[in-house]
């Protein structure tokens, strides 16, 4: 924890049970005073890939709804910015709030209001007491990604096509934000990654990606993925959550959801290569086109 100009910060790693794993975020829980200009001034501060700020306690119009069982439902509005700019969503910041939230006023359902929709978070305690949340995202969608997309991508990664699966092709999707997803050929392909930091920040800003997701398919439920966000500043992201549930309706569109029953689910190994190792697990239906993920948090020292 630590204070930014008169305003607490939180800090929590999430994707992680571990404080030297997952992603970090910052997490301030009273941003009601703040205007863009602050909230950008602390994340730069604080210099995690995402800072979350909830900036509203209610529903939209200010009167609390109750659920089926009568319990209040606990309704926040929030906001994600990186060190550069304001972003429409953030998974692993998300994931952080819900758990910080949930140590403070216990477990439950949470909604949060974001820029990019309504994003709801279930949140329990496991037996060991550590919580665990699972995020249910906007609706998703993903289309093929064009030849130009595509081109100038590989060339600021200093890769080539024939170092993409062919099985898992070149697609723009979305849960919020979009992501160029990119199947790589091998393990080792993914684990050297030396890119141009500036060319694919100006890829990316010229299609509006939030990430360029890069997975290699250890097996039909396995991935392990890597995420360069340098247009928020960040060479690398150990753990993405909003990618992540892109990633979960880029398969449902291909077709590639293992299915057992109604619902397919994946696990994503992330942060690996950084020394910060994330584990993400995506479920996703073939006929509901939001996907959830699910990971846990944890505090970390400031």
């Amino acid at each position: 924890m630590t204070h930014t100009t008169d305003v607490t910060v939180l800090r929590y790693t999430a994707f992680t049970s571990h404080p030297a794993g997952g992603n970090p975020a910052g997490v301030v829980l009273d941003a009601a005073g703040l205007d863009e200009q602050q909230m950008l001034a602390i994340a730069a501060e604080v210099g995690y890939s995402e800072t979350a700020f909830v900036t509203a306690r209610g529903s939209k119009d200010s009167q609390d709804t109750r659920d089926s069982r009568g319990d209040r439902q606990r309704r926040f509005t929030l906001r994600y910015f990186s060190p550069l700019a304001e972003v429409a969503f953030c998974g692993h910041a998300t994931v952080a709030t819900a758990v910080a939230l949930a140590e403070r006023i216990g477990p439950g359902d949470l909604f949060f209001d974001t820029p990019a929709g309504e994003i709801g978070v279930a949140t329990v305690a496991d037996a060991d007491g550590a919580v665990r949340a699972t995020l249910t995202s906007v609706p998703t969608r993903s289309r093929p990604a064009r030849a130009d997309e595509l081109d100038a991508t590989l060339s600021a990664l200093r890769w080539q096509r024939a170092d993409l699966d062919p099985a898992l092709p070149p697609h723009v999707a979305f849960a919020g934000n979009d992501h160029l997803v990119l199947g790589v050929g091998s393990r080792a392909r993914l684990a050297d990654l030396d890119y141009d930091f500036e060319a694919l920040a100006d890829v990316m800003r010229t299609h509006g990606w939030t990430t360029v997701h890069l997975v290699w398919r250890e097996s039909d439920t396995h991935f392990h993925a890597r995420d360069p966000f340098p247009v928020g500043g960040v060479v690398e992201d150990p753990a993405t959550g909003a990618a992540a549930a892109a990633f979960g309706g880029y398969l449902r569109t291909l077709g590639l959801v293992p299915t057992a029953g109604t619902t397919g689910v994946i696990t994503i190994r992330q942060g690996e290569d950084m020394g910060r190792p994330s584990d993400l697990t995506v479920e996703a239906a073939p006929n509901d086109t939001r996907v959830r993920v699910t990971g846990h948090a944890v505090p970390i020292a400031g």
